[in-house]
């Protein structure tokens, strides 16, 4: 299936949300840098409920150590600064789904990246929900492999 990154999440209630989402589709999830709370925080664990168990939960340092053990992966950064739409990518099962902290997003390094793509929103807006975000990416790489 997929993997998915959440650079340096805040808020625990969303990563408990898409720790659960990960269980139920088979994702991995990778937790990268600082993140924003504990692990062990109340809400984190009230949000994945009883899925913890079923994740596959990785904690990494950096985006480069990520990279550095997965040179040959394609990764596809979901921000709100790129024109190219997240339906344009022909997913693979392995590919790497970015997404950043939810008060900033993605540093520019990323977001200038070939492999940057956005969720269409009216105009004005400022971005989706961070689980609601991985959500919309997830399903749309399931919907395309045909699981």
């Amino acid at each position: 299936m997929f993997n998915v990154v959440l650079f340096e999440p805040e808020i625990p209630q969303n990563t408990g949300n898409i720790a659960r989402l990960c269980a139920c589709t088979g994702c991995s999830l990778y937790l990268v840098g600082k993140l924003g709370f504990s692990l062990s925080n109340k809400y984190t664990k009230r949000a994945g409920l009883d899925y913890w168990e079923s994740v596959d939960l990785h904690k990494v340092n950096s985006m480069g150590e990520l990279f550095e053990n997965f040179k040959e992966s394609n990764f596809y950064y979901l921000t709100t600064k790129s024109k190219k739409l997240y339906t344009d990518i022909k997913y693979k099962s392995g590919d790497f789904l970015v997404f950043g902290p939810e008060t900033r997003g993605l540093p520019e390094i990323y977001v200038k990246d070939k492999n940057a793509v956005t969720i269409p929103m009216k105009e004005g807006q400022r971005s989706l929900n961070l689980s609601n975000s991985v959500a919309i990416t997830v399903y749309e790489g399931i919907r395309q492999i045909g699981l």
